[in-house]
């Protein structure tokens, strides 16, 4: 039974950087993160295969923010640089079970276990 716990969300000024975490219980696994603010779609960010770090991107993103994984502490990382206010918004980590080669998909429909969220503030 794989378990997600989120940290390293608050608040910011803008233009400033945030490092989310993602601590996983499993292995073999597709993580990503996911945003949403209220009233709108839950949008993809990035996520990455733990197994091979494969690495899938929204394009808005990759410029700004950066996808990394620590095996040795289970740990998916989201560092978020040069913020906006638009970057506001609930944060949640996914977790979807995969083999070692799969890319991982950006929708939130395709991811079964689910982080409980942790709040980005940009003023």
């Amino acid at each position: 039974h794989v378990q997600l716990v989120e940290s390293g969300g608050g608040s910011v000024q803008a233009g400033g950087s945030l490092r989310l975490s993602c601590s996983y219980t499993s292995s073999r696994l597709c993580v990503g993160w996911f945003r949403q603010v209220p009233g709108q779609e839950r949008e993809g960010v990035s996520a990455i295969n733990i197994g091979r770090d494969i690495i899938s991107w929204a394009t808005s993103f990759e410029a700004r923010f950066a996808i990394s994984h620590d095996g040795a502490k289970s740990t998916v990382y989201l560092q978020m640089n040069s913020l906006t206010p638009e970057d506001t918004a609930t944060y949640y980590c996914a977790a979807q079970p995969v083999g070692l080669g799969c890319s991982c998909e950006l929708s939130s429909t395709w991811y079964t276990i689910w982080g409980q969220g942790t709040q980005v503030t940009v003023s």
